[in-house]
């Protein structure tokens, strides 16, 4: 099934409220706080999070990897003791490029880009992603 890149594979909440929620937690809130800005149940939340630091490492690479690729003279985001918060900031980072490449990209959200630069899966191994 294709879906939108507003939305990801195996979540009934649009990437951009999922990527609201990732960025809250990049900050160092756990995943009751981050529910509660939301306005969605705990579990969900959790569920986003989780899924979200098992793929964070290969999220920050691939994101790294655009990034050196898009931009002319690419500056790295700052490494930080979380891999989880560095993964958010390589696609925050990788985005910014692309929209400063192809300026149309300024009308899609970053979650949205990320969603279409690994076919969706974000949140999943690429093998369940469709």
């Amino acid at each position: 099934m294709l879906l939108a890149e507003a939305f990801w594979p195996r979540r009934a909440d649009a990437a951009e409220v999922i990527g609201a929620g990732l960025e809250i937690a990049a900050l160092g809130m756990g995943h009751r706080q981050v529910a509660v800005r939301l306005g969605l149940a705990e579990g969900t939340v959790r569920g986003w999070l989780r899924a979200f630091a098992r793929r964070a490492e290969d999220v920050r690479r691939h994101f790294t990897i655009a990034l050196v690729a898009l931009a002319d003279d690419p500056v790295m985001p700052e490494v930080t003791p979380s891999m989880f918060a560095d993964a958010v900031s390589a696609v925050a980072v990788a985005h910014r490029a692309a929209a400063t490449k192809w300026p149309h990209m300024l009308t899609v959200s970053r979650w949205e880009f990320a969603g279409r630069a690994i076919s969706g899966s974000v949140l999943t191994s690429p093998s369940t992603a469709s």
